[in-house]
């Protein structure tokens, strides 16, 4: 009998085994950890510490354990039937471009409550918080003042996790297999994927417009699905699923 693992198909076991990889190795080798932090998760725009490159590699951080095991338990239940009905290089590119597009709904939601600093700071005062404020966050460290604090946390603290991607999996799962039956922890029936889909994004909405500081990047998760949407809907177009769903 195969075991569970080797059932995973090529694409979900190998970013399985990649995110658990980048987790663990801070664990072994401590130093790296704030290393790679400042390096590959990703850091708002006009931060001293950010490179395009991290708008791929923050998929590949996660902030503890439980994050990561909850991105990754999400990626294998529903990120294995999405490959299988999509094919290996197709799945890739549908899981990076909604961890792209992901990232930068989110930087664009910074960038809108950012804006509003400009008005109280001259752009040089701007730059010299944000520079301050990158050295202080290298040590572990915030400005007391509120306002400062806030607009420092806001450009210098780093986004990590593959949420932004498998939310876009998610969203493929209930718009490829809208009818499929799912079932829930702690719920004794099971629920059709379209009204999980549904339910998910009118939970990362709210969320994200009540509370916009809460170190969660809802808008992050809401632009993974939106990503996924025009995807699928374009390839639905194209022909690519034979002119059918799957369900």
């Amino acid at each position: 009998m195969q075991s569970f693992f080797s059932r995973i198909p090529p694409v979900v076991k190998n970013l399985l085994i990649i995110n658990v990889i980048m987790w663990a190795v801070p664990m072994f080798v401590p130093s790296l950890g704030r290393s790679l932090e400042n390096l590959l998760a990703l850091h708002y725009f006009s931060s001293p510490g950010f490179n395009p490159a991290q708008l791929f590699t923050y998929m590949f951080l996660h902030s503890g354990f439980m994050h990561l095991f909850m991105n990754m338990f999400a990626l294998v239940m529903f990120g294995a039937p999405i490959e299988w009905a999509m094919g290996a290089r197709r799945f890739l590119f549908y899981y990076i471009t909604c961890g792209i597009v992901a990232a930068l709904v989110q930087m664009g939601v910074f960038a809108i409550m950012i804006d509003k600093y400009h008005t109280i700071f001259t752009d040089a005062e701007f730059n010299e918080v944000i520079n301050r404020g990158w050295s202080l966050m290298k040590q572990g460290y915030n400005f007391t003042d509120p306002t400062l604090g806030t607009l420092n946390a806001l450009v210098n603290t780093p986004m990590v996790g593959a949420s932004g991607a498998v939310y876009g999996v998610i969203l493929a799962l209930g718009m490829l297999f809208p009818n499929q039956p799912i079932y829930i922890m702690f719920v004794p029936i099971p629920i059709k994927a379209k009204w999980i889909v549904i339910a998910y994004a009118v939970i990362e909405l709210s969320s994200g417009l009540g509370n916009m500081v809460d170190n969660v990047a809802h808008f992050a998760h809401l632009g993974g699905m939106i990503a996924g949407v025009a995807l699928i809907l374009y390839w639905k177009k194209k022909g690519v699923f034979n002119n059918h769903w799957f369900f």
